[in-house]
């Protein structure tokens, strides 16, 4: 502070506080100049040349900001040289911090609604998040900053912001009572963001039973395709609260179970070879994991075996267990493998009567 210093000597800015408040600002326009030449001939060709985008919209930014700030703050230093006079001793200092605070505030506005669209529609692409659940938080982002900024404007004129929050308390009370439930949905679907516990397009099996791809998440609601080509719409705050079985999570792939049973008599390592065999002449099922085949049970007719192999999508679910088990039908045929049915013995008893009239019995009936 030498420099303003040495100002304070002169005699004739003593003499002259209007010129020397002109002096100053002089300076600070001097150094706000500088810092401009600085940031648009130094720090925007350096930013230029890295691969890095980021910087590139911060320079431009915080660029006029800065400068326009310290332009600012000389403004300040020259009123605070000396007493101003009713009214300007209130209204000019707090006209520039004002100015500044709102110039402050579009920038933060701008930097805010890049960063949520750089995080936002990457992640509404990837299919985490919905369209317009997308706009609403962007949207309350704003808000809130715009509120703050209202808020700190309104200290800087010295307001009294008591009664302004009081009003604003029972307001909010009778808004959160009346949509509650919109409330509640709405920070479900957030906190189904956070937890990104689906995304669109993953299959899910909702605790009731249901089972779809889903293809919105909105702020209301999520909607739930079903292999029906139903649309089944789920309210946030229930889906929030209920056990969800995600079917594409952690990885796309889903395992199947095929049942099979052959009668017994069978060559139990013939079937094994034979089922395995099918699995791998299907394109749809995955090499890794490998297919497996395990034994489960000796039913009352049959030799129960189960084929475990895994499908690329769960909603090739159902159609690929249907071409499994045809395939396995036409193997079983070919190697001799017998798929058993139920048969029940019917023994048929007769009185003595039947016996003595000498009447023919069938001793037993299979069918």
């Amino acid at each position: 502070m030498e420099f303003f210093d040495f100002i304070n000597q002169i005699t004739i800015l003593q003499e002259n506080i209007l010129l020397k408040r002109f002096v100053i600002i002089f300076i600070y326009a001097f150094l706000a100049k500088a810092v401009d030449i600085f940031v648009d001939r130094g720090l925007s060709r350096i930013a230029a040349r890295t691969r890095i985008k980021t910087d590139d919209k911060l320079i431009k930014y915080f660029h006029a900001p800065i400068c326009l700030t310290l332009l600012g703050f000389g403004i300040l230093h020259a009123l605070a040289l000396g007493p101003l006079g009713e009214p300007w001793e209130l209204i000019l200092p707090q006209t520039t911090k004002s100015v500044l605070l709102i110039l402050w505030l579009i920038a933060s506005i701008r930097i805010l609604n890049w960063i949520v669209e750089q995080y936002m529609t990457g992640a509404h692409e990837k299919g985490k998040i919905g369209k317009d659940l997308f706009m609403v938080m962007k949207n309350v982002l704003r808000v809130i900053v715009i509120v703050a900024g209202l808020i700190w404007l309104l200290s800087i004129w010295q307001i009294n912001l008591t009664p302004l929050f009081a009003s604003a308390g029972i307001a909010g009370i009778a808004v959160a009572l009346a949509a509650k439930d919109t409330l509640a949905n709405f920070f479900g679907g957030i906190s189904i963001f956070m937890d990104n516990a689906y995304k669109v397009g993953e299959y899910i099996i909702l605790d009731s039973g249901e089972r779809g791809e889903v293809v919105e998440i909105g702020i209301r609601s999520t909607r739930i395709k079903t292999r029906d080509d139903v649309i089944v719409t789920v309210p946030n705050s229930i889906i929030a609260n209920s056990k969800i079985i995600n079917e594409s999570a952690p990885i796309p792939r889903f395992r199947i179970r095929v049942p099979v049973g052959v009668a017994y008599g069978s060559e139990i390592d013939k079937v094994e070879k034979v089922l395995l065999a099918v699995a791998d002449a299907n394109s749809n099922i995955e090499k890794e994991p490998e297919p497996r085949v395990r034994l489960r049970v000796f039913a009352d007719s049959s030799i129960n075996y189960e084929l475990l192999c895994w499908v690329k999508d769960p909603r090739d679910k159902g159609l690929e267990v249907h071409n499994l088990l045809k395939a396995a039908y036409k193997a079983f045929a070919e190697h001799d493998i017998s798929i058993p049915f139920p048969q029940r013995d019917i023994h048929i008893k007769t009185s003595r009567k039947q016996l003595c009239s000498g009447d023919e019995i069938p001793a037993k009936s299979s069918l």
